[in-house]
């Protein structure tokens, strides 16, 4: 088992993921979709992912909004599952 990466860097990188994947935090959590918990497994998921020493590289190398997170992120569906939510409630 591999130790879990830093909180604080890890933290940035989900948040720069959800920006990157137009994915809107703040809108989930006012709107219920995503828990201080959620958010929370979100951001030691990321910790403890495999791809953790590539993400930056990845988000470096694409500084405009993309559809989906790379299949290496841990977190990918569930940004793409929260932007679908939030998407349902809009229309």
């Amino acid at each position: 088992m591999k130790p879990l990466g830093k909180t604080n860097t890890h933290y940035w990188l989900a948040q720069q993921m959800a920006k990157i994947t137009e994915t809107d935090l703040v809108t989930a959590m006012e709107k219920a979709e995503l828990t201080q918990a959620d958010w929370a497994e979100m951001v030691t998921a990321c910790r403890g992912c495999n791809w953790g020493d590539k993400c930056q590289k990845w988000l470096d190398l694409h500084p405009e909004p993309v559809e989906t997170a790379p299949k290496s992120c841990c977190n990918g569906t569930r940004y793409e599952a929260l932007r679908e939510a939030l998407e349902d409630m809009a229309a």
